[in-house]
Order: structure tokens, then C-alpha cells, then sequence
């Protein structure tokens, strides 16, 4: 396989106007991917569970295998998408990104349909629904994040401009967050109780959204380095598997990809019950919202000068030893009020984003690595890999959660809980996310990439490039 790394355009190809340089352009285009994505990742992760449990009257545990069932399935979906987006060739418009613009419309599509209520169904009925449009719903996402994920490493070689565009994706992530955190209690809940046809104006308005950041994504970024085809070889899937089992680098953010995902959904999905019956407030959800881009913009300039002088997984760490700290305090003061509880989370959402602003930064690093010891560039592949990691990490949140809502007594039908479900959510919200952060922290510990072993990565990567040339 050729390792020449030569930029390309289209435009350029067809004698018409030169490549303009990487830039802001690429960046916002960047963001907006992301900011589509996260639009209904977040809707569902964040009132999917209620709206299954309150409106189509399924139990919690019976969700939760649900979500463990769809998301193991399309965990391995990812992967095999990874390896077809791998072995196509590239478009006039490039390698990865024409993928988000074809399959952003039947992704939303399915979207919409997850939060439709049909008036007369029975509740077999919806509970096959459910099934259905989920299942479809995530395996028609990876189609959409799995190419996206990859454009990074095609829109620049530069190992600065690669972090920058994985900060770029998280503030995009954290507007639909905002968005969905801050409007969406607002939009959907009636009295403390979710409303089945506000829910599904809802998905129709973030789905507009949604259709319309796919669009910007694809016009204002740029694919500049040139991927060759990669054949399908007979084997060839079990060698790239061989070889990443024993790229540590790889296996290291993968289980730090797992684990993150499962605590950080698994507090979404306690967060409404949390707020919504131990503390009798869906309001103060918005507000989880707000500090949410407060700490975000807080965070953005931080973090560039912070890996500039520690490095990626030194920043990282930082931020998820504040995080796993601040959870188990929130643990021993079950006495505070709604805001004041929110008050505290501020400071663990702000050192949280010292990880997410980075996390997909180690993704690209990896993936260099593994192009070092193999000669063989498998972007896709490796981030469909990791987008398995965190479907499985998802599929646990949702299955534990429905699991640990129901095993703690939740009863959809009562007007408020005991004392002692009402602990228990608290637990879940608190003690539980503490444990699997600090999980985390021991995860990155071990990631081998430092600040020094990743530039003389770059270093060596770029030499034995010049030598193939």
C-alpha cells in the first residue's frame, strides 16, 4: 500500500482553482458534524428512557435490555461499516464525508419515528416499536458518525490542527447539548411529566437541525490528504485485528472509550430521574444545561496552552481526577438542594471537558501509531473499532441503567417514590459515576502515549513516510 500523503482537491484535480489552505472554514464544518450528530445521540440518551417508561408504559428493565441488545448489535455493525468505508474509493468530494450528507437523511428519518405515539396501540405494540425503530435508528447512526469520525485525519496531517479539530467537535457536541439540556425539559415536560406529543415536536424540530448541520458539514470541509483504496484481501480483517490487539496505545483508549461512555450516559439517564423525583424539578435540568456551556467556554482556552505544555494524556488526567473527586463528595451531601447540587456538578462538568476536549485527539494519535508499526493506514477501521467500544459502553449505560432504576423500586404509575427509591436514584447519580470516573483515571494512567512519545511519533511517522516515498 502506497504511504505517500500528498494534498488533493477536486477542484484541483479538474485544473480549476488550487486547494485553499487547512483553516477556521474547515473548522466550523468540523463542529457542525458533531453538532448534528449529538442533536438526537442526546435526545435519545437523555428522554428516551422516560419516554419509553412513562408514555409507552415499558418497564425499566425491560428498556435497559433493549438498549444492551440494540447497542451490542450495532457495535459490531460499526465495525464492519468501518471496513466497507475503508475499501470505497474517494468521491469528487472525497473519502469520507459524502457518507454523512447520503445517510444523514434516513438517520433522521428513523429518528423522528423512535418518539411517534400511534393513538389505539396496545402496549405490545409499542414495545415492538420500540424494538424496531431503535434498533434501526442505531445502525443507520454509524453509517453518519463513522465517516465522520475519520475526516479528521484526512482534512490535515498536522498532529496541532488534529487536536484542534477534535476541540472544535466537542464544542459542536456540547451547542446540542446546551440545546437539547436547556430547551428540551422546557419543550417536553408538562408538570414534572413528559408529554408524548411536545416529545415528538421535539425530535421533528432537532431534526430539521440536524439535516441542516449535515449540510454545512459537507459543504465547508475539505478532505486534503490523499487515502489510497484499500483492497479487500482475503484475511485481511483478521490480520488488522491481530495487529491492533497488540497496539497497547489502541487498547488503552478503547477501554477508556468504553468506560467513559458507560458512566457519562448512564448519568444521563439517571439525570431525569434524579431531578425529576428526588429533587422535584425538571427545571433545574436546564440549568445542568447552562453550566454545561458555561464550563465549556470556560474550558476551550484552556485547554490548547494546557497540552501545549503537559501534553494530551496529562491533560486528560487532570480533568478526570477533579471529575471522579467531585462525584464522590456529592455522594456524603445528599442534603443539598437542587442548585446546589448543580453548583458542585459545575465543577466536575468543567474538569470533564479537560478529557472530552482531547479524547478524540488520542483516536488520530492512535491511529498513527498503528499506520507506524503496520505501514498500512486504516482510519475507519480504527474509529469504527472505537465507535464499537462506545456502543458497547452505551449498551451497558442503557442496560444497567433501566436495570438499577428498576432494582432501586422505580414505579412509573406513582405520583412519588419512597424514601428508599429516592436514595437510590441518588446513589446511582452520584457514588456509582464516581467509581467507573475513577476507572478512567487508571485507564489513562496506563496509555502509553505521553506528551514526549507523541511528538517523536510524529517524528518517525513523517521519516519512514519520506523513506516509502
Amino acid at each position: 500500500m502506497s504511504m505517500r500523503e500528498p494534498v488533493f482537491s477536486q477542484e484541483e484535480q479538474n485544473g480549476a482553482n488550487p486547494i485553499r489552505p487547512f483553516g477556521l472554514r474547515d473548522k466550523v464544518g468540523y463542529l457542525l458534524g458533531d453538532f448534528g450528530n449529538d442533536f438526537f445521540f442526546l435526545l435519545a440518551s437523555t428522554y428516551l428512557m422516560v419516554f419509553y417508561t412513562d408514555i409507552f408504559h415499558i418497564n425499566a428493565a425491560t428498556v435497559g435490555v433493549l438498549f444492551m441488545v440494540a447497542r451490542l448489535w450495532d457495535a459490531f455493525a460499526d465495525v464492519a461499516w468501518g471496513r466497507f468505508i475503508d475499501s470505497r474509493p474517494a468521491t469528487k468530494h472525497g473519502k469520507y464525508k459524502p457518507w454523512v450528507l447520503r445517510m444523514s437523511f434516513p438517520l433522521v428519518f428513523t429518528g423522528v419515528l423512535m418518539f411517534t405515539t400511534i393513538p389505539g396501540m396496545s402496549d405490545g405494540f409499542y414495545l415492538a416499536w420500540a424494538f424496531v425503530t431503535y434498533i434501526v435508528w442505531g445502525t443507520l447512526y454509524a453509517t453518519v458518525s463513522i465517516p465522520y469520525g475519520s475526516m479528521a485525519s484526512v482534512m490535515t496531517g498536522d498532529s496541532v490542527e488534529r487536536t484542534s479539530l477534535s476541540t472544535w467537535r466537542t464544542v459542536g457536541a456540547s451547542l446540542a447539548g446546551l440545546i437539547i439540556n436547556v430547551l428540551g425539559p422546557v419543550i417536553v415536560f408538562v408538570d414534572n411529566k413528559i408529554d408524548a406529543n411536545r416529545m415528538f415536536m421535539a425530535a421533528c424540530i432537532f431534526g430539521v437541525l440536524a439535516i441542516a448541520c449535515y449540510i454545512g458539514c459537507f459543504k465547508l470541509s475539505l478532505e486534503r490528504i490523499e487515502i489510497p483504496t484499500k483492497k479487500v484481501e482475503k484475511g485481511a480483517f483478521l490480520r488488522s485485528m491481530k495487529s491492533l490487539a497488540t497496539n497497547k496505545p489502541f487498547i488503552w483508549v478503547l477501554t477508556a472509550s468504553l468506560l467513559a461512555m458507560l458512566v457519562q450516559y448512564l448519568l444521563t439517564t439517571v439525570n431525569i430521574y434524579l431531578f425529576k423525583d428526588y429533587f422535584g424539578s425538571t427545571s433545574a435540568l436546564s440549568m445542568v444545561g447552562a453550566i454545561q456551556m458555561v464550563a465549556m467556554f470556560v474550558c476551550l482556552p484552556l485547554v490548547k496552552p494546557l497540552v501545549a505544555k503537559f501534553g494530551k494524556k496529562e491533560t486528560a488526567l487532570i480533568g478526570m481526577s477533579i471529575t471522579t473527586i467531585v462525584y464522590t463528595v456529592l455522594f456524603f451531601l445528599k442534603d443539598l438542594s437542587a442548585m446546589q447540587f448543580v453548583s458542585v456538578v459545575a465543577v466536575g462538568t468543567f474538569s470533564m471537558y479537560l478529557y472530552n476536549f482531547v479524547t478524540w485527539a488520542f483516536i488520530t494519535d492512535v491511529t498513527d501509531y498503528h499506520e507506524y508499526k503496520t505501514s498500512v493506514r486504516e482510519d475507519a477501521t480504527v474509529y469504527g473499532i472505537i465507535a464499537m467500544a462506545r456502543k458497547v459502553g452505551l449498551a451497558l449505560a442503557g442496560g444497567i441503567g433501566g436495570v438499577a432504576i428498576a432494582a432501586v423500586g422505580y414505579d412509573a404509575t406513582l405520583q412519588t417514590q419512597t424514601p428508599e427509591v429516592l436514595n437510590g436514584i441518588y446513589a446511582l447519580g452520584t457514588i456509582v459515576p464516581a467509581i467507573l470516573y475513577g476507572l478512567v483515571v487508571l485507564v489513562l494512567f496506563m496509555y502509553p502515549l505521553n506528551k514526549k512519545k507523541t511528538a517523536q511519533l510524529a517524528e518517525d511517522l513523517a521519516a519512514k513516510r519520506n523513506a516509502n516515498n
